[in-house]
């Protein structure tokens, strides 16, 4: 019997348990069969799972709905008001030949500077006046030698600087002499290099060339001297604010009534774009900016800030003018473009320079009622 029991198990199939113990690695020969291998490269990658989407409510859609609209309304809007805006500029420039937008960025950029050294510490403002003396002296010179006139730079800024700075340090009987210096200065080394120049020019070019030296010196030196001589007086400070805000709302509101209503010409051979119209809002403009810095800032009655105002007002329209007078002379229609939307240096100056006389003078007429109170 156990013959015929060994006989069955032998012929009993092995179960799979039993055929991997027995597949051992030395039970491998060279006859076996490996098992089949895989290459990872030729498996597919897994897709990636996609990710799960929030679920909007209907409120939400709404919100972003309307805020998209809302922004796109603001921006057409946006892009509208600067259409409008480019264009009106470009009506201002073609009619005034100047940008608006670079102007008021210019002037608002000088303005503070100015106001700043005036406001807190004045002697700042004697280096400012210095550079822009200095910087106008250089402008009008090279405007001129375009015209072919001959004039000599370096004499002329070395004269200019001491000009400017005897104004606000030295006495007034001492200023009046260093004016007679300095126009003296610059003809005599316009006279002496001209006997040594190879350029023959006639006699009357010659003294032509003088004169012009000496007006260059009387012009933007000497202004911007007295504008330091009423500085350097107590107080002073508020007098060089007061003039030069008076000058320039002179020339901002003869801008905008000019643009606006001007159609009459008031000097149509000097100056073709000024206007009868635009002096008037002028006139408006610096009576009313004088009173408001009478009863303000320089403890004045309102009289006497409609006479400060109108003085101002008649010495700026004189020296737009005067300056309008030179450029046609010379043939051009900017001193330079130095200031963008402004033009030259002295374009702007040119109204504010003539000022310091008459704010100099009143200054010392009507001072005493300030001082009386």
């Amino acid at each position: 019997m156990s013959d015929s029991r060994g006989d069955t198990d032998a012929d009993r199939p092995r179960t799979r348990r039993e055929a991997r113990e027995e597949l051992t690695p030395d039970s491998i020969g060279p006859d076996s069969v490996e098992p089949p291998t895989f290459d990872e490269a030729l498996i597919p990658p897994r897709p990636p799972l996609p990710e799960p989407v929030e679920p909007v409510s209907a409120a939400g859609s709404a919100v972003r709905e309307q805020l998209r609209h809302a922004r796109g309304e603001f921006e057409t809007h946006v892009n509208q008001a600067r259409e409008q805006l480019d264009q009106a500029n470009e009506r201002i420039k073609a009619r005034t030949g100047r940008d608006l937008i670079l102007a008021i960025l210019v002037g608002v950029a000088l303005g503070a500077l100015l106001l700043g050294s005036l406001l807190f510490i004045k002697e700042l403002f004697v280096p400012i006046a210095l550079a822009i003396a200095l910087l106008g002296v250089f402008e009008l010179t090279r405007a001129l030698r375009t015209s072919g006139r001959h004039l000599d730079l370096t004499p002329q800024m070395i004269a200019a600087a001491a000009l400017v700075l005897a104004g606000y340090f030295a006495p007034a009987w001492l200023y009046w002499v260093a004016l007679i210096f300095a126009v003296a200065f610059v003809i005599v080394w316009r006279l002496v290099a001209q006997m040594f120049s190879r350029h023959e020019r006639t006699y009357a070019d010659v003294l032509s060339d003088a004169l012009v030296s000496g007006l260059v010196q009387i012009y933007v030196p000497f202004l911007a001297g007295i504008a330091m001589m009423l500085l350097a007086q107590e107080g002073g400070q508020w007098w060089v604010l007061g003039f030069i805000a008076v000058a320039v709302a002179s020339d901002t509101g003869a801008y905008a009534a000019g643009v606006a209503i001007g159609k009459h010409p008031m000097a149509p051979r000097i100056s073709p774009k000024k206007t009868w119209e635009g002096f008037g809002g002028a006139v408006v403009a610096a009576v009313a900016v004088g009173v408001v810095l009478a009863l303000t800032l320089l403890e004045l009655p309102w009289w006497a800030g409609a006479i400060f105002g109108i003085a101002i007002l008649l010495t700026a329209t004189m020296g737009d003018l005067a300056e309008s007078m030179i450029k046609r002379d010379i043939g051009i229609k900017d001193m330079s473009s130095w200031l963008p939307g402004h033009g030259g240096l002295l374009d702007r100056l040119d109204s504010i320079l003539p000022s310091t006389i008459p704010a100099l003078s009143l200054y010392f007429l009507l001072s005493p009622w300030a001082v009386a109170g």
